[in-house]
């Protein structure tokens, strides 16, 4: 029976991944390319300096047969190929997607979606998380593969499925409506505790036997919330389970560090990291930029920052990203010149140790033919090699700065339940996203220098200055004292609206907003008024705002600014509730500040808490300094159009040019500069 999974730290006595310097790596796909091309590229990966190759990612229709044998011909001479170039391999169990033969023998593994309808074959993840018989051909596959290359010399990493969850996180079908009772069962144990978690008496939906239950799929009205948020957490750890399967396996046969790739992105929400991290040996993410958004640099930042909190600031694998464009997008931006060292080195100024890229070389069939790839269509005689060679040599040269953490004193916290909770049908605004909070903070952040680590609700907050929790609707009762404790022990906070609303079981706590944290606040919110799109409201202080207002009283906090017009006009729109006695203050903000308003408030945020900040960051410019226990680098990357002068001492490591007193970083460049840790 899969069971709820229990949230635990990671264990020390797991293997760890070995950085050696910042890897280069690449996923290869050996099987799209004639076997003549292999020794070319391998020679060209030692050219550029690749040190880390991740191949069988999708070769379980290359390996085995419908009668079930298999063929390790191909993998054994990439493999060999590899080793002997001294570049190590990430080795995929293959599983990522079942081989036409089994979903043609199987049809009872495919997906179900929302609506009842079965999703077929002919893309990828065409398997149903709870289906038994997946399970049993995919570990099998496992089993194999681990046998055979479990103690080879070549094999770094072991890389579970791929992108789990992509495409086939939610599951609708029979034999995951069964799999959601057991975990049901084992969540609640009673038929009467769910009832009361979920609310059963609204709308005569109350359950008299676990067989009654099923998946939530559409219906003519909207669905019950609880329902879906326990599917949603299901899901999750369905996934996880997977995962955890293909892991024994693979342990039985190899001691070498096990991970998969996560999603950390804007539109992958289905899965709750904060489970999935103390699993896997090393932290290990996908991510494009998304030209869909309005600032695509600012959320790689959020990204990165979020992924190095699920590594707990450990060094942390970028798994995937693009040397140009992508496929997938409406408009498939190619990158500027410069803009691929400019964001790997994004990452790596936020804590990644490696830098991986999909793809080596540019497919020329399938649905990805048209994503970039570090050889592109054009050949090597083309810029986008050209700039891979630059980011091999910037790479080889800042190896030293492998294993230095950042160190921030801005905790933001961050919640896949509360996104999915927030998110859900019938809420008080639908043009109010929980991300669009999280991302406008965060940039705020961002652009006025503050280092920021991005931590579960819950997690230890000793050592930060500030504590901000953006819209942060779910939250467990012991999750918001660990802020009222942080607050107490001298942390500053700022809490933004619709936060603090319902408990773990969507349940609204009554007596006003934000419930858990009306009394550490000093403020009541009455009623929730939200404002169409397109409206602006103005402030007291000469700002504006938009999309959401509230009636607020303020009966133990100063009244900071105030609402001028709109629903909500003459009430509270920002107070602060000064601390005492060693107590922090702590800061509510009822509305969405347009950007120059919020960069003001964060800015008394910040200077009233004393959180360090690094000079001349701002919306186009980031500012990142990572610290070892006697160096310090710091990351300047200009993402501007205008150059930058930069006050630092020490040396550069992208140029190699030493720095007395100053240094001119030009529009679209990086420089990382070791500190001169005497001056």
């Amino acid at each position: 029976m899969n069971r709820p999974l229990a949230t635990t730290e990671r264990s020390l006595a797991r293997p760890r991944y070995e950085h050696r310097g910042i890897d280069f790596g690449c996923d290869y796909n050996p099987e799209q390319w004639d076997r003549s091309v292999w020794r070319e590229d391998v020679a060209l990966m030692r050219e550029v300096g690749i040190s880390l190759v991740a191949v069988n990612i999708f070769g379980w229709s290359e390996l085995q047969s419908p009668d079930g044998s298999l063929d390790f011909s191909g993998l054994d001479e990439i493999i060999g190929l590899l080793h002997d170039a001294g570049i190590r391999v990430n080795l995929g169990t293959g599983t990522a997607s079942p081989p036409p033969w089994l979903t043609t023998r199987h049809p009872e593994i495919l997906p179900v979606v929302s609506d009842g309808t079965t999703r077929f074959p002919g893309g990828r993840q065409a398997w149903c998380p709870s289906s038994p018989v997946f399970r049993q051909y995919a570990l099998a596959l496992v089993d194999a593969v681990a046998e055979r290359y479990g103690e080879h010399p070549a094999v770094a990493l072991w890389h579970v499925s791929n992108e789990l969850g992509c495409h086939n996180a939610l599951c609708y079908c029979d034999r995951s409506a069964a799999a959601f009772r057991e975990w049901l069962r084992a969540r609640y144990g009673s038929i009467a505790a769910l009832n009361r978690a979920w609310g059963t008496s609204f709308w005569s939906q109350r359950y008299t036997d676990w067989e009654e239950i099923g998946t939530p799929r559409l219906t003519l009205s909207t669905r019950n919330p609880g329902q879906v948020l326990d599917f949603s957490r299901f899901s999750s750890d369905e996934l996880l389970s997977y995962y955890r399967a293909e892991q024994a396996v693979i342990r039985r046969h190899s001691s070498a560090p096990i991970t998969t790739n996560f999603m950390v992105t804007a539109h992958i929400r289905e899965l709750d990291y904060w489970t999935w991290a103390p699993e896997v040996d090393v932290i290990a993410n996908d991510h494009y930029l998304d030209h869909r958004l309005e600032h695509p640099a600012a959320e790689l930042a959020f990204a990165a920052d979020l992924t190095r909190g699920l590594s707990h600031g450990a060094p942390w694998m970028l798994m995937e990203h693009s040397t140009g464009s992508v496929n997938w997008q409406p408009h498939n931006l190619a990158k500027a010149p410069g803009q691929m060292l400019r964001d790997s080195l994004q990452h790596v100024a936020r804590g990644a140790d490696s830098l991986c890229f999909f793809q080596w070389r540019a497919s020329v069939q399938g649905s990805e033919k048209f994503h970039s790839a570090l050889i592109p269509h054009a050949g090597t005689d083309s810029a986008l090699w050209r700039e891979a060679l630059e980011l091999g040599d910037v790479l080889e040269r800042l190896g030293e700065v492998a294993g230095t953490r950042v160190v921030a004193d801005v905790a933001l916290l961050f919640s896949w339940e509360a996104w999915w909770a927030a998110d859900a049908e019938n809420r008080p605004s639908e043009a109010v996203s929980y991300l669009d909070q999280v991302w406008a903070i965060h940039r705020a952040l961002r652009a006025a220098g503050a280092e920021v680590d991005v931590v579960r609700p819950g997690a230890d907050l000793s050592g930060y200055r500030l504590i901000v929790v953006p819209g942060l609707h779910l939250v467990r009762d012991q999750e918001a004292a660990t802020v009222d404790a942080a607050v107490a022990a001298g942390a500053h906070t700022l809490i933004t609206f619709y936060s603090g609303i319902v408990d773990e079981n969507d349940r609204v706590r009554p007596g006003g907003y934000p419930a858990v944290w009306r009394d550490l606040l000093g403020i009541r919110v009455e009623e929730f008024a939200p404002v169409l799109p397109g409206d602006v409201v103005s402030l007291e202080s000469g700002g504006r705002a938009s999309l959401w207002t509230e009636r607020m009283v303020a009966h133990d906090a100063d009244v900071v600014d105030r609402f001028v017009g709109g629903p909500a006009a003459g009430m509270p729109a920002l107070t602060r509730r000064r601390g005492t006695a060693g107590d922090g203050d702590a800061w509510y903000l009822g509305t969405f500040p347009d950007e120059a308003a919020l960069a003001r408030i964060l800015d008394d945020v910040l200077t009233a808490a004393g959180a360090n900040r690094l000079a001349d960051a701002h919306a186009d410019v980031d500012v990142v300094r990572r610290a070892g226990t006697d160096r310090t680098y710091r990351f300047i990357i200009n993402n501007g159009t205008d150059d930058l002068v930069h006050r630092a001492r020490g040396t550069d490591l992208v140029t190699g040019e030493g720095v007395s007193g100053s240094i001119r970083i030009p529009a679209g460049a990086v420089r990382v500069i070791r500190e001169d840790m005497t001056s």
